[in-house]
């Protein structure tokens, strides 16, 4: 496989998948903050000349400015090359303000801490059963038999879709954003999608003749400025939310179990409870970073890092360079569970910031508990395969032994 900037910054194609499993994926991330923090990247076979932003002051710039920097044409590389997502205006994480504001406002009744704290009780007891299960079957690939079944759980929990549907759900969702393999076709992408939409269809149809105390429900029957949302944004929106529910967790969990592989001196640290676990939790989200990138559209003229961006350029800016900053984290390329402070950007910022960050947390906290309370040495049982996305990062297997230990 080539490298990343074997043929330097001008040679990276951030369009194709493949350069983010390259081993020098860390160099070309560097280099771009210091040599061209606010990159143009040309054009490819996958559509126009695109702005990259990898330095965290930059990154933050673009999330806190929803007036110059919008998402009403999506947020994501790919669909923003295609020529802009057919959900804008109507997915709570492509409208922009004023839609955005009321609809999330809605939305955050569902995902208040308050009514949270309640769900990461049923957390804990899924994260408990699935580590004891694997740690009395001795091997496992933890990104399947253990990862895979908390966040989607979860998620589908809130929105009330019923168990018998959740294991459909989750591999749908695999295939929309990211693939096993290298060579997944557009179209196998799409119907993924498709199949997702149409089942949320049916689910909101039915909760709006008999509703339930979950998100789906609330979605079908509320009213903003006294109008229903449509069938599109009901449907729309809770695929938004099996996405975002159940990616990001999910990767971050598979990540750190990897990377306690690879830093036993931090899972010693972990196990004998020398860092907090809140802390750890924040590392390993920064570490993973598992949505690399978000992107948006420049609604007028605006100047970044001293070049000139245009209104209608596509700006696509890079977590996973932000929380590798040197100017903002003291040896960034160093996995360090007691770092502090932490504020990295995972999660997003500003009026987009991801609304299940508290869930998120909640659940990769769960796994990590679990695995310190029950598991003595984590040991790989063969190569951990990357995913092949423009936009997640992480890995869809990782095969490990698990040896009993308590604490």
């Amino acid at each position: 496989m080539p490298t990343a900037v074997a043929d330097g910054l001008d040679h990276v194609n951030l369009t194709d998948p493949a350069t983010f499993v390259a081993p020098d994926i860390a160099d070309l991330w560097r280099r771009l903050r210091r040599d061209r923090p606010v990159h143009l990247h040309p054009a490819t076979e996958r559509g126009p000349a695109f702005w990259v932003l990898t330095r965290y002051a930059d990154v933050l710039t673009v999330y806190k400015d929803p007036e110059r920097f919008g998402s009403g044409q999506g947020n994501m590389l790919t669909s923003l090359l295609a020529g802009g997502d057919a959900a804008g205006g109507k997915l709570l994480a492509v409208t922009d303000p004023p839609r955005h504001t009321a609809v999330r406002m809605m939305l955050l009744k569902s995902f208040s801490p308050r009514v949270l704290r309640l769900v990461a009780d049923g957390v804990r007891a899924r994260a408990e059963r699935l580590v004891t299960a694997a740690v009395a079957a001795g091997s496992c690939d933890f990104a399947r038999d253990v990862a895979e079944q908390v966040p989607m759980g979860t998620i589908c929990d809130l929105l009330g879709v019923p168990e018998s549907d959740q294991a459909e759900l989750l591999r749908l969702s695999k295939s929309s954003l990211s693939s096993d393999e290298p060579d997944q076709s557009d179209e196998a992408t799409r119907l993924a999608r498709n199949e997702i939409l149409l089942y949320f269809a049916d689910l909101a149809q039915y909760r709006r003749s008999e509703p339930r105390d979950d998100v789906v429900s609330a979605l079908a029957t509320c009213r903003i400025e006294g109008e229903p949302l449509t069938e599109e944004e009901v449907v729309l929106n809770c695929y938004g939310l099996v996405l975002a529910g159940d990616e990001t967790s999910r990767l971050a969990m598979i990540g750190a179990v990897v990377n306690f592989t690879r830093h036993p001196g931090q899972w010693e640290a972990l196990r004998e409870e020398a860092v907090p676990l809140g802390g750890a939790v924040e590392e390993i989200l920064r570490w993973t970073t598992p949505a690399m990138h978000l992107g948006r559209t420049a609604r007028a003229d605006v100047t970044v890092g001293g070049r000139t961006i245009r209104a209608g350029d596509v700006v696509t800016a890079w977590n996973v360079s932000a929380n590798r900053d040197e100017e903002v984290f003291a040896d960034p390329e160093v996995f360090d569970l007691s770092r502090s402070p932490n504020k990295h950007l995972t999660f997003g910022y500003g009026p987009h910031f991801c609304l299940g960050a508290y869930l998120g947390r909640a659940e990769v906290a769960a796994m990590v508990d679990s695995l310190r309370r029950n598991v003595e040495t984590i040991e790989l049982t063969g190569e951990p395969k990357p995913l092949y996305s423009t936009f997640l990062r992480g890995y869809s297997s990782a095969p490990v032994h698990l040896s009993p230990g308590a604490r």
